[in-house]
Order: C-alpha cells, then structure tokens, then sequence
C-alpha cells in the first residue's frame, strides 16, 4: 500500500535531506541506497537522466518499503510521470514547472517538485499545487536567493538541489529551506567503490541540517 502523499513530504521535510542517485546499473544503485539508509538519508531521487530508471525506481521502492521514500528525478513531462508512478515511484522532481505534469501529479495524489529560479517561477508552482519546489540550479541562486523569496512569500517550502554540499548546507537550512537536494556531493564514493563515505557523509549532512534548525 502505498504512503500518503503527506506523509511522503512530511519525512523529507522531517530529514531534511534527499539524495539524488546518477547509478550506472542496479547493484550500484542498491548498495548508494543502503549506504543513505544507514547514514539517516529519509528519501531517494532517482533521475531519468539514468539509463532504465523505471526499473531502478521499482526495485528501490519495493526494497526499502518503509526505511526510504523513493521518487523520480529530472521529469519532464506527465508520460514520464506516470511511467514513474506505476514503477513506484513516491514524488517528482522536474528542473522547471510543466503544469500538465503538476496535474497528474495532483490526481493521482503524488507529491510534485518542479524547479524554479525566479520569483515568479516560484508563485507559479504554488497556484499549480507544489507544497515543496525545487530551488534550481542552486550553485547559481545560491542561500540569498531562498532568504530573499522567503521574506515576501514565507509560505514557500523551498528544496535548493545543485551546489548544496557539507560546508554550505547549515547555511541553505538557516536561511530558509525545508530541505536540500543532494547528488555527486555526497554520492561521489560510489565511483571508487567506496560506499562507507556516503554512509559517513549522509551522517554528517543529517546532524548539519539539525544544527543549522536549532540555531
């Protein structure tokens, strides 16, 4: 049975953190997976930028059923969606709002995450329903840019992905986010074989996040 959809948001915005998984083949993402499990990683991103991702959604979601929210990455449009949503897949992630995939999104009660970069990119994802948007690319907004929209929108619940990393995370947290997005930053072991530091990372990202709320 699957997790309701605010449940779903409630975990990530519960940890803070969201691992965005690039795996070159299943074994590879099922060992990240299991180093972000242990490390106190809430929810996973898989990317369609990932050769057969549909099937990596479906085997990582019925995996960690119940340790780990695993949702779809870099969707584009609402054929995508779906696809991703019948292999399992919990949320979407799009790098910029397409309003038809913000409605099937909707309709099937799953939640969704477009990008955006302006102000404006921002109030448009609210009106289409987004609870969290996805504040993207991060290493170009940077921190000002969640405290500035925060400021006349409070009610935004922004996720910086892109440019996030262990020196600047408490900064991205106090200054305004609901959680971050993370990828090669914490997942960069993987390449090497080394999935202890993922572990080791998603720890330190996890207590960061924490600080940084309780300042």
């Amino acid at each position: 049975m699957p997790i309701a959809k605010i449940e779903v948001l409630g975990k990530i915005a519960a940890s803070g953190l969201v691992c965005v998984i690039r795996a070159e083949n299943p074994d590879q993402a099922e060992r990240m997976a299991e180093a972000c499990a242990i490390g106190g990683v809430a929810a996973l991103e898989v990317t369609y930028t990932v050769p057969g991702a549909s099937g990596a959604i479906e085997f990582l979601a019925k995996k960690f059923s119940g340790h780990l929210v695993v949702g779809a990455g870099t969707v584009l449009d609402p054929e995508t969606a779906r696809i991703a949503i019948l292999a399992g897949a919990q949320f979407i992630v799009s790098p910029s709002l397409n309003p038809e995939t913000a409605r099937l999104c909707n309709r099937y009660q799953v939640a969704y995450m477009p990008g955006a970069g302006t102000v404006r990119d921002v109030v448009e994802a609210m009106e289409c329903g987004a609870e969290i948007i996805k504040a993207f690319p991060g290493e170009i907004l940077g921190p000002a840019f969640v405290k500035a929209v925060k400021a006349p929108l409070p009610q935004a619940q922004l996720m910086p992905t892109g440019g996030v990393s262990i020196d600047n995370v408490g900064e991205w947290i106090k200054a305004g986010a609901v959680a971050v997005g993370v990828g090669g930053n914490l997942t960069a072991g993987a390449k090497t074989g080394d999935y202890g530091s993922i572990t080791h990372l998603a720890r330190q990202f996890v207590e960061k996040i924490k600080e940084a709320r309780a300042r």
